[in-house]
């Protein structure tokens, strides 16, 4: 866990990004505490594979 860990809050510094592990924003209990959106989960298919053909190989 360092600099090239971009799930801890030093790896975002080294990064220059803000996440969840650095927030950018200011704390909840400054703002208020709001409710959690429910996020839409939508359940995928798994892929189909192509099933190839078998060939025979002629004698003669």
């Amino acid at each position: 866990m360092g600099k090239g860990d971009r799930k801890t809050a030093k790896g975002k510094r080294y990064n220059a990004s803000y996440g969840n592990a650095r927030p950018h924003s200011v704390s909840r209990a400054a703002v208020g505490a709001a409710a959690p959106v429910a996020r839409k989960t939508v359940a995928k298919a798994p892929a189909k594979k192509a099933v190839a053909k078998k060939t025979v190989a002629k004698a003669g």
